[in-house]
């Protein structure tokens, strides 16, 4: 609290202040409709990566093709920083979107040719872990489990569904946790675009007055706090639903498989070496 004031920001304990009143709270400026920005920029954004990047990846998995294409594509998205690349399809997009309207206070009448550069590049942030981990998780299915299942009449695509999908889907889940708390830190960035919201809203304008208690240095703080705690429910939510949609047989032989000693796994995987 001491370096704040001497920085001529208020002290941290008027964070504890701004938290206690009801005015931050509530509004078209406050933290829950802020948080609810938030919230629906994530879930349209871990929606649409979703759709893209888990059929493509259960298909790069089951053909086998492309895996070095997978990689090397995400390696490359992760070394693409957020905010400049914001900033370039700002330039390059949105001069060219004409849309006038908006949907109540959470797109606001102008903010459209804004928001699109911002889902994109949100988009690029998502699909990466849900790709790679999409694939893996069909990757490392056992191959005599998937002749089995064509051996039985079924169509690549049914197996791909019925049972490809089914396996990988512990992987997957995993990947949508990730790529979901991405999404979440990285949309504070998103307040950099015009008339877009978010809880980066408050860390942005809040940069521009540091020295307003109650507009500056607590309403930064606080947006940040508010970023961890939205994040930690998020995997906590996820955590839950991946344990309701994961069948209980694939999550136990995958932690038998994890606590078994290496020599075990290996005589598991080739048969004809114990004999």
């Amino acid at each position: 609290m001491k370096l704040a004031a001497d920085n001529g920001l208020p002290g941290l304990h008027r964070v504890v202040i701004w938290f206690n009143d009801p005015g931050n709270w509530w509004g078209p400026a406050g933290l829950l409709t802020h948080v609810r920005e938030h919230i629906i920029y994530t879930c349209i954004v871990v929606c649409l990566a979703v759709l893209v990047a888990v059929p493509l990846g259960l298909a790069i998995g089951h053909t086998g093709r492309g895996t070095l294409w997978v990689v090397g594509l995400a390696n490359a998205s992760r070394a693409v920083p957020a905010l400049g690349l914001l900033i370039f399809l700002i330039v390059l997009v949105s001069p060219h979107i004409h849309v006038s309207g908006g949907l109540g206070t959470t797109v606001p009448a102008g903010s459209v040719p804004y928001l699109v550069p911002v889902l994109l590049v949100l988009v690029l942030v998502a699909v990466p872990p849900l790709l790679t981990n999409s694939f893996a998780g069909v990757q490392a299915l056992d191959p005599a489990v998937r002749e089995a299942a064509a051996g039985t009449g079924m169509t690549p695509l049914q197996v791909v569904v019925k049972v490809e999908l089914p396996c990988a889907l512990p992987l997957i889940m995993s990947g949508l946790r990730s790529a979901a708390l991405q999404v979440i830190a990285t949309l504070t960035v998103a307040a950099y675009a015009p008339l877009v919201g978010g809880l980066g809203r408050l860390i942005v304008d809040g940069h521009q007055n540091l020295g307003d208690p109650r507009y500056g240095y607590p309403a930064m703080v606080a947006a940040g706090l508010s970023v961890a705690v939205l994040a930690l429910a998020a995997d906590l939510l996820l955590s839950a639903a991946q344990r309701l949609l994961v069948s209980p047989g694939i999550g136990l032989s995958a932690t038998h498989q994890r606590r078994a000693p290496l020599s075990r796994r290996l005589l598991t995987r080739n048969p004809r070496s114990a004999s």
